[in-house]
């Protein structure tokens, strides 16, 4: 990746997965993910020498994100919320709104998960394959299957309401 031929066909191939992880992140406000993706990418192009071919490409460029992603919440006065508009609609179907609610009922229960779970959650849900969720976290694929069964079962409870 020491062409910009290189990093812009390697920003065309995971900038959209990590646009989706940091809006996870950001509770839905997109110009908050796109500042997050667009500062993992810079830091990818700066540091793209660093990059030893120890894990994969992909591994790293999510690993860059979501250093991003928790270090900008970890910062005092950052209080995200859910931008409610990001699901509203001019469709008065009811069968999308209630689809509607459904999605925003389980972004405020993935809102209570603690950073770490979201973390998993975030890579499950953009279909990142649970090895490379391990490599990128550095923990073992069985603590990734078990972590993940875990924090399903507590996002349904929180989205049926069982807490």
């Amino acid at each position: 990746m020491n062409t910009e031929k290189e990093f812009t066909e390697i920003y065309n191939k995971y900038a959209p997965k990590v646009y989706r992880l940091c809006l996870g992140y950001a509770s839905g406000d997109n110009s908050l993910a796109e500042e997050w993706q667009q500062e993992t990418f810079i830091k990818v192009w700066k540091h793209r020498k660093s990059f030893k071919g120890t894990s994969s490409i992909s591994t790293w460029i999510y690993r860059i994100a979501l250093n991003i992603c928790l270090g900008a919440l970890r910062k005092p006065k950052k209080n995200i919320q859910i931008n409610d508009n990001i699901l509203a609609s001019d469709s008065t179907d009811t069968d999308e709104e209630n689809h509607e609610d459904k999605i925003l009922k389980m972004y405020n229960c993935i809102n209570q998960l603690s950073e770490n779970n979201k973390t998993f959650i975030f890579l499950e849900l953009e279909e990142i394959p649970q090895a490379t969720i391990a490599e990128t976290l550095g923990i073992a694929h069985g603590a990734v299957r078990t972590r993940l069964s875990r924090i399903r079962k507590t996002l349904l409870k929180c989205i049926t309401n069982e807490k």
